[in-house]
């Protein structure tokens, strides 16, 4: 029995790695249809980034109730999956509890520690979703929080809350299945799957042994399965909030990055001398599409939690405007997906005769933007919005001379009287003059 649950489990961990690692590389695939740029600044510091605030939560705990909620769930996916590594080499060696006699003493403190976060588990997600679908937090009601993000949020909770049941039920089977049989590693006594045990004493022994090993099955599959649905998902975030982090802007959040190109050339015309190195002509002024965003905006994109604390702080949005930085990320995101679909099918790719700019993201919405980097401060995860807002507007305003009547007169007279006002640099100070003759 042992050999074939051997077989079976090493299939589906095959089956399992092979349809992760594929969606793995087709992420990597649609990522890597941005532009590369180069990542400057302290290595210290973007590691310091990654510490404190994709593995520390703090940008979390700027909204307390929601951030101690999620750092039960973070910290039980990161502890308990340290039993899923009993579960693996369990399942490939065709042992049970393999760790319990090398541990001794401290294998019950470790699995009470594991239940102990289970519960903290099972109660945040049960909490998290009254706070979705009861309370109806408005950031999760939002317009473009249609049926499959909100759906995707609950099917999460869902799929924690079953899978922290079954490790509570198949510690519980088991405790019984030590009492009847002397050969079953002893875990000494479970405080919180001892609780259930009294549900199952009526069964026979064989009972038990299906119940347990059904719930081990059901753990291990579902681990393998969320692991997979997570590269669908918002919940991606998981993985790629390190990186994200990581390659995040280290200056000054209202510092706006100018194009290098154009930056030479208007120091040649004012002969300052162009101080960095000629880059050509670019290929398009600002962004188009997904292929006109560096690779870190598009990491980005897929690194959003859809959490709404971007949306829930932009003045515009709060003002009623279009414009939603959560909906920007999702959008950039549904294009790189459909994109990417569409050439692994041998499909027209970014050639579908659509793009961003028009047919995700509207022009109402991207002018709706004050540039005051609110987005980017309530991002728990140092994903900015406005980067693509920016280049989106750059390639309205510099390519189409689309952009509003007020802002091209606004432009012209930028570029003809270096001010926004229509009349010349000697007259700038007339006002002065007038105070002068009325004193």
């Amino acid at each position: 029995m042992a050999v074939v649950q051997q077989i079976l489990f090493l299939i589906t961990l095959i089956v399992a790695i092979f349809f992760i690692w594929k969606r793995i590389v087709r992420i990597k695939s649609n990522i890597q249809l941005g532009r590369q740029t180069p990542i400057n600044g302290n290595k210290a510091a973007r590691w310091r980034n990654v510490l404190l605030i994709a593995f520390g939560q703090k940008k979390m705990f700027k909204r307390i109730i929601p951030a101690f909620l999620h750092f039960w769930i973070y910290a039980g996916f990161i502890i308990i999956n340290l039993e899923v590594l009993e579960f693996i080499l369990d399942g490939v060696l065709g042992t049970h509890r393999l760790f319990a006699p090398l541990l001794g003493s401290f294998y019950p403190l470790l699995m009470n520690f594991f239940e102990f976060l289970a519960v903290a588990v099972l109660i945040s997600c049960i909490v998290f979703l009254i706070r979705r679908n009861v309370l109806r937090v408005k950031r999760f009601w939002s317009a473009e929080m249609t049926s499959w993000p909100r759906l995707d949020g609950n099917l999460i909770l869902v799929i924690e809350i079953t899978l922290m049941l079954a490790i509570l039920t198949m510690n519980a089977s088991d405790q019984l299945l030590q009492l009847r049989n002397d050969h079953y590693a002893q875990t000494g006594r479970l405080f919180f799957s001892s609780f259930l045990m009294p549900l199952f004493d009526g069964l026979n022994t064989s009972t038990l042994i299906v119940l347990e090993r059904s719930t081990w099955w059901f753990h291990i599959v579902g681990i393998l399965g969320f692991a997979l649905y997570v590269t669908y998902s918002k919940h991606l975030h998981i993985f790629l909030a390190f990186p994200n982090t990581y390659f995040s802007k280290l200056g000054p959040k209202g510092h706006i990055d100018n194009m290098p190109v154009v930056t030479n050339e208007v120091k040649s015309m004012l002969g300052l001398g162009a101080t960095e190195t000629p880059l050509g002509e670019p290929g398009r002024f600002g962004a188009k599409d997904i292929n006109d965003l560096s690779r870190v905006n598009l990491m980005a994109a897929y690194a959003c939690t859809e959490c709404g604390r971007c949306t829930s702080e932009c003045p515009a949005n709060i003002t009623g405007k279009k414009l939603s930085p959560r909906k920007v990320m999702m959008d950039t995101r549904d294009r790189m997906e459909e994109v990417g679909k569409s050439i692994a099918s041998g499909g027209p790719g970014l050639q579908d005769g659509k793009s961003l700019l028009g047919d995700y993201i509207t022009k109402e919405e991207i002018n709706a933007c004050t540039t005051c980097n609110a987005c980017v401060e309530a991002c728990p995860v140092l994903i900015n919005p406005l980067d693509i807002i920016l280049e989106l507007r750059r390639y309205v305003a510099m390519e189409e001379s689309g952009s509003p009547a007020q802002w091209n007169s606004m432009f012209q007279n930028i570029e003809t009287n270096f001010a926004p006002w229509k009349f010349s640099a000697s007259d700038r100070f007339n006002w002065a003059n007038e105070l002068k003759s009325k004193s």
